[in-house]
C-alpha cells in the first residue's frame, strides 16, 4: 500500500513539473548582446551559434559595416559589423575588434548565412527578468522588436533576426 502511495505522489510530482517545463518552454527567452553600449536581444531560436572572431577575408567593393566573410564550422558566413550598420558608430577596422566581440551567426532555419559582430555578450534574459515598455512614437526599422527594462532600469531592445536578414539595406551590401 505505501508503494502504491509512493508511486502516485511520484506520478503527481512528474506531471507537475512537465507542466512546469512546458510552460517554461513557451515563455520568451533572449541573448542579450551589446554593441556601442546598447542593449540587444536575440531571441533565442532565431540566434545561432557564437564565435569568437577570427579571420575575415574582406570583399572588395562592399559598404564599410560590411566587414567581410569568415568560415564559421565549415560554413562561408558573411559578417556585419551591427553597431556601424545600425549607425551606433564608425565601423571597426579587423584589427580594431576588441577581445570581448563575439560573431552571432543566425540559426540556419533564418535561412541567411550571416553573423554579426557584437561589442560582448551580456548573457541571456527570460520574460520574468523583463518587463515590456510601451511603444514610443519614435520610427523603428521592421527588424527591431519590442522595447524591454530590466529590474536594474536597464533598456533592451529587441531585435528580430530574420527580419534583420530580409531588410532591404542589410541586404544591399555592395558600395
Amino acid at each position: 500500500m505505501a508503494n502504491r502511495e509512493a508511486l502516485r505522489e511520484l506520478q503527481s510530482r512528474l506531471a507537475e513539473r512537465l507542466q512546469l517545463a512546458r510552460s517554461e518552454a513557451r515563455q520568451q527567452s533572449w541573448l542579450a548582446v551589446e554593441c556601442e553600449g546598447l542593449g540587444l536581444l536575440a531571441p533565442l531560436p532565431m540566434a545561432g551559434e557564437i564565435f569568437s572572431v577570427g579571420t575575415l577575408l574582406p570583399v572588395p567593393h562592399t559598404k564599410p559595416w560590411f566587414m567581410g566573410v569568415a568560415n564559421l564550422r565549415g560554413g562561408l558566413h558573411g559578417v556585419v559589423d551591427l553597431a556601424a550598420f545600425l549607425g551606433l558608430r564608425q565601423p571597426l577596422a579587423r584589427d580594431a575588434v576588441r577581445e570581448q566581440a563575439r560573431l552571432l551567426a543566425f540559426n540556419p532555419a533564418v535561412g541567411a548565412h550571416c553573423a554579426v559582430l557584437v561589442d560582448r555578450l551580456s548573457g541571456l534574459r527570460s520574460a520574468a527578468q523583463l518587463s515590456q515598455l510601451p511603444a514610443d512614437d519614435q520610427q523603428r526599422p521592421a527588424f527591431a522588436g519590442g522595447l524591454y527594462q530590466d529590474v536594474e532600469g536597464r533598456r533592451w531592445q529587441e531585435i528580430d533576426l530574420a527580419a534583420l536578414a530580409r531588410h532591404e539595406q542589410f541586404l544591399a551590401i555592395a558600395a
